[in-house]
């Protein structure tokens, strides 16, 4: 939940604001329960399922709308009747994180995990998986 924007003491001191000093950690708790073993055995019954374990190269498009792109990359997998069956190719994908959250069906336990992204920069990230209906691979990506 987001209590605070960046205030410095400069700027608090301008604006009699408290001082809420620049942090790096991120962190979704949405209530989850199940882990990821779990929630990938209720998955793939209707019909084929992805996992995507790792987004890469994740670059703003519309910064009205949060439009993202970015590649998967290191673990997209096939999961059938509640099997990971398989590894699949890599994706390039078009979505807004709001529109992500907005479409999510079910949030897993929140665990820690290392964001691929910035590396050793920012390494406090706490996350759930989440299920996504329809999550848009706008192409094949035919990098590693």
């Amino acid at each position: 939940m987001l209590e605070h924007l960046l205030t410095t003491r400069h700027s608090a001191g301008l604006t009699g604001l408290p001082v809420t000093p620049y942090t790096d950690n991120l962190v979704l708790d949405a209530g989850g329960t199940r882990s990821l073993a779990e929630m990938v055995a209720a998955s793939g019954h209707d019909g084929p399922a992805l996992l995507l374990t790792c987004l890469w190269y994740i670059r703003e498009v519309d910064p009205a709308s949060l439009l993202l792109t970015g590649l998967t990359r290191d673990g997209v997998y096939l999961v059938e009747k509640g099997e990971v069956v398989g590894e699949v190719n890599n994706f390039r994908f078009n979505e807004s994180p709001v529109g992500l959250l907005s479409r999510a069906t079910e949030a897993g336990r929140t665990e820690r995990t290392l964001p691929r992204e910035w590396g050793d920069h920012f390494t406090r990230a706490a996350m759930p998986a989440l299920r996504i209906p329809d999550f848009n691979m706008s192409s094949v990506s035919q990098g590693v």
